[in-house]
């Protein structure tokens, strides 16, 4: 009886695959993927290793994870209705991007009967990070239990730019100095975002981006110590951020990948203390020409998010590619998440994908690349000094670049931009958009400028058809 249930080996899977593939060689559908790490056709139990156990927070109303949406915008008043719209639609909490951060009188605007004890506030602000932290706190008007998301980030404003108005340390002193003055007053605010998406978003491996993150972490951390921050108290103070995309499950390994990353990091450290992850979705993966089919890309990277155990999830508006997405596409984004919430039901188990052979070894191999890329960073002197060398960018100029040529050669496709290209598209509508001004004078690097994958194959589709 006991034959019936025993678990077949792995030469008896690989058998079955083998005649699956009429005679062809299982072995021959392995990849190597930019960081160099094989990813087999099949796992079996001679693969596993320890099982990663990431089991996700949970909120007081049940909810796995929470449903962030980013706001970007100028007009105050037009900002507080899509606010006010998104929390009502199920949103538990923002992201605020745009010149309403300048000053706490247009965000006041902004923010008018969005209660900040309820729903946590998040800024986007880049280098000038530390005066929207000074405008939001003048808002929560000394609330002791205002969830406020400074979220400040000089580090990859610095990176994707290449310029900084001074230099990049005072950036970070001033963050850190801008924290320490107001966690007395805030106890329940998060206050460095310590995120690998500028990495990601130029074209960078997985394990790149992992390091970047984790590079970025130790910097905040150093920081907010010498401002008078407690070890503990600045790392509770610290968000991760990663990005998941349409390969959903690398991006959820990588979401748990990263939290490995963290314990080992603060480990190192002496404490114990559990990441806060935030997962953003990719830009990189969407299509500008044809843009419906970033609504299946948005959803397989939310799926992701919410398996791989992230805090929060941030889905951009389907049309971000062409522009600043209106209130349709804020709305989708939002319904996106709850119909994997709330009809999908992926928050009802702990931890899903804890024990697949496969994902269990996938998220080792890419902790260990983001480990070893944090280390290679550190051993150039730092995450800055590496910035200003220019070996990260160097180095993601490398993944790019074999990303591009798998496109290019058909390794790899776009479905909807290199496979499946609908002919007839329809545009969707965006909101007009103010480029940010990015002023220099202080350090410079070269920047790690951010990519479209699909952008030159649009191009060429589009002279086509002229």
């Amino acid at each position: 009886m006991s034959e019936l249930f025993a678990r077949p080996t792995r030469d008896q899977w690989v058998a079955q695959a083998t005649k699956a593939l009429k005679g062809a060689d299982v072995a021959g559908l392995t990849r190597t993927d930019a960081d160099g790490l094989g990813v087999a056709p099949l796992y079996t139990a001679d693969d596993a290793v320890a099982p990663v156990f990431a089991p996700r927070a949970s909120d007081a109303d049940g909810r796995a994870w929470d449903l962030r949406t980013l706001i970007e915008g100028d007009d105050a008043e037009a900002v507080n209705v899509a606010a006010l719209a998104d929390l009502e639609g199920g949103a538990a909490s923002l992201i605020l991007s745009g010149t309403i951060l300048s000053d706490s009188e247009p965000l006041a605007r902004a923010l008018d009967g969005v209660a900040l004890e309820l729903a946590a506030v998040g800024l986007d602000a880049g280098l000038d990070g530390p005066a929207a932290a000074d405008a939001l706190a003048v808002v929560a008007k000394g609330s002791p239990r205002a969830m406020l998301r400074f979220h400040m980030d000089p580090l990859s404003a610095f990176a994707a730019t290449g310029l900084a108005p001074r230099p990049i340390k005072d950036h970070l002193t001033l963050a850190a100095n801008t924290a320490a003055r107001h966690a007395g007053a805030y106890p329940e605010a998060s206050f460095f975002l310590a995120s690998g998406r500028v990495v990601h978003e130029a074209g960078g491996s997985a394990g790149q981006e992992l390091g970047f993150a984790a590079a970025s972490a130790l910097v905040c951390l150093k920081a907010g110590v010498a401002a008078g921050l407690g070890l503990e108290q600045a790392a509770r103070g610290t968000v991760l951020c990663v990005s998941v995309d349409a390969e959903c499950f690398d991006a959820l390994s990588r979401v748990r990948a990263l939290r490995l990353i963290w314990r080992s990091l603060v480990k190192a450290l002496g404490l114990d203390v559990p990441a806060t992850i935030e997962a953003r979705s990719s830009r990189r993966m969407l299509s500008a020409r044809d843009p419906w089919p970033n609504l299946l890309r948005l959803t397989a990277a939310g799926f992701a998010g919410a398996v791989g155990g992230a805090d929060a999830v941030v889905l951009d508006g389907f049309s971000r590619a062409a522009g600043r997405p209106d209130a349709f596409a804020r709305r989708l984004a939002r319904n996106t998440q709850l119909v994997l919430m709330e009809e999908a039901n992926l928050g009802r188990v702990d931890d899903p994908a804890s024990g697949s052979w496969f994902l269990d070894a996938r998220t080792r191999d890419l902790a260990e690349a983001g480990w070893a890329e944090f280390q290679r960073i550190e051993g150039e002197g730092g995450v800055i000094a590496a910035l200003k060398a220019g070996t990260i960018q160097a180095r993601v100029a490398a993944a790019r670049a074999l990303r591009e040529a798998d496109l290019a050669e058909g390794r790899t496709q776009l479905i909807g931009v290199t496979k499946f290209v609908n002919a007839d598209t329809r545009a969707a509508p965006v909101e007009a958009e103010t480029a940010a001004a990015v002023s220099g004078g202080g350090d410079v690097c070269q920047p790690l400028t951010p990519v479209r994958f699909a952008a030159p194959f649009e191009i060429a589709t589009q002279e086509a058809a002229r």
